[in-house]
């Protein structure tokens, strides 16, 4: 490499580094989530939870297809993104807008269907967040093709500490369930000002009819798998507040979000950085699949000792963390970890087929598990209320949505007997760490002692078994090490 050229390179982000930053973004901000969300639920209690949690279960299944998918073609575009950029900003901005005035005028018929009439007024302010996503949406992925990470973080503190501290603030003053909307809403706009402000490219609207068609073939289809995944992801909680009321609905939310912790401090680096590494890799098959194995087995060495151990301690975790008024969550958690780790890994491999185009075949899956995971959740409600309504999505993962990923992996050179030799020693482990928890759990009338001994379990089975995976660790660092190398 020339003087010049390594002169050009310098201090250009990477995927190792961006990744890295991305974990420990992903850490800060779940610890914060996490510190003010407590304090939140035991202020609030389940009832003004409950009503929160309707206009949030609302917010999310708008957000899942506000604008249509054509953002993401920006990560994967093969060219410079700046001939889409602008109509990509004009289609995301215009749908928001259409789907805002939607989501208002359907707001005092949600919340109805939901149990909880009151939540009309929390669900329209939440909805303001609609319009504020869709004009963001180019810079945020510019941000995450360029793997600005760095920038990223910024962006997303200061969502979490506006949101929560305003929030907060209010929640103390009285204003019960809307302060934690207009928290959301307050932190959306700052950190829309922020994303335009870090944003690589010069924020503009346009449209040019031939990127447009491109666009919408790409992001379409997409965009109704975003939907059906949504239904995937939250039907469960509509279930909840339909058939079992808005006091279930907030302790079945709060299982959901505990079970989300692990997920979610691994998840948001990964999705970061995974669909632009393997879109880097889209000429070289073997090394793409020989990425999507490592990140694979790493992953699930930690992720699901991590959720063993939530499922095995799950009423001494609640009990402990959120007191004993949330106790009866614990009941959900049980199933919802498991669940967690299932479909972080489902994810990944969404992003693997997302690269390589295989977008219809994704829209596939999720129809069909949405299909199946209706009467299953209607059923488990009616035999067994919460804890049947979280069993019931955990069966549907484990014998629709990943047979059918499996298959569709086959098709595209990615072979079902390598993928469950990355996950063999995970998953012993992990069912060794929930056996150890739940004894633990049994024994200790300590919640806080429980959680404490399923955790040294946990962390024992996590350094043991990534110390026998050194060499897919070392598989990890190589391909990242290339691709920064082709990148230089």
């Amino acid at each position: 490499m020339t003087l010049s050229k390594q002169s050009a390179t310098r201090g250009r982000p990477t995927p190792s580094k961006a990744f890295g930053l991305g974990v420990i973004n992903a850490f800060v901000t779940r610890l914060g989530t996490i510190g003010i969300g407590i304090a939140l639920a035991r202020l609030l209690g389940p009832a003004e939870f409950g009503t929160y949690a309707v206009a949030f279960v609302a917010l999310i299944a708008v957000l899942s297809f506000n604008e249509l998918g054509v953002s993401l073609a920006i990560v994967r575009w093969p060219g410079d993104p700046k001939a889409i950029a602008a109509t990509v900003t004009t289609i995301s901005t215009g749908c928001s807008v259409i789907l805002f005035a939607a989501t208002y005028f359907a707001a005092p018929y949600f919340a109805s269907a939901m149990g909880n009439p009151a939540a009309t007024d929390v669900v329209r302010v939440m909805a303001a967040c609609i319009v504020l996503n869709g004009l963001v949406a180019t810079p945020a992925a510019l941000l995450q093709r360029y793997f600005r990470q760095g920038q990223r973080m910024a962006v997303d503190q200061v969502n979490v500490w506006l949101g929560a501290g305003v929030s907060l603030a209010l929640v103390i003053a009285g204003m019960g369930a809307m302060s934690l909307a207009v928290g959301r809403v307050a932190a959306s706009v700052v950190s829309g000002i922020l994303f335009v402000a870090f944003s690589p490219l010069p924020f503009r609207f346009g449209f040019s009819a031939k990127s447009a068609k491109e666009l919408l073939l790409f992001g379409l289809p997409l965009a109704g798998a975003s939907l059906v995944a949504f239904g995937v992801g939250y039907v469960d909680q509509f279930v909840a507040g339909n058939m079992l009321g808005s006091v279930t609905l907030g302790l079945y939310v709060m299982a959901f979000n505990m079970a989300g912790w692990p997920a979610a401090l691994l998840s948001q680096p990964l999705r970061s950085v995974a669909p632009a590494t393997f879109a880097r890799l889209q000429d070289r098959p073997e090394d793409m699949r020989a990425a999507l194995l490592s990140l694979l087995g790493v992953l699930s060495a930690v992720l699901l000792p991590v959720c063993a151990v939530m499922m095995g301690c799950s009423v001494a975790l609640v009990t402990f963390v959120y007191g004993d008024a949330w106790a009866p969550a614990g009941l959900a958690l049980v199933w919802l970890a498991p669940l967690a780790a299932l479909r972080i890994i489902h994810e990944l491999l969404y992003d693997y087929l997302v690269v390589l185009g295989l977008s219809m075949s994704i829209f596939n899956v999720q129809a069909a598990a949405l299909v199946a995971l209706i009467p299953a959740l209607i059923g488990g409600a009616a035999w067994g209320g919460m804890p049947g309504l979280a069993a019931a999505p955990f069966a549907v993962a484990v014998a629709v949505t990943t047979p059918m990923y499996l298959r569709t992996l086959r098709r595209a050179g990615v072979r079902t007997k390598d993928m469950a030799g990355r996950l063999a020693l995970p998953v012993g482990a992990a069912v060794v760490t929930g056996a150890g928890s739940f004894l633990a759990a049994q024994e200790l009338r300590s919640p806080l002692v429980a959680v404490l001994a399923g955790s040294g379990i946990g962390l024992v089975a996590i350094v043991a078994t990534l110390a026998l995976k050194h060499a897919e660790l070392r598989d990890v660092r190589r391909w990242g090490k290339g691709r920064e190398e082709a990148m230089a």
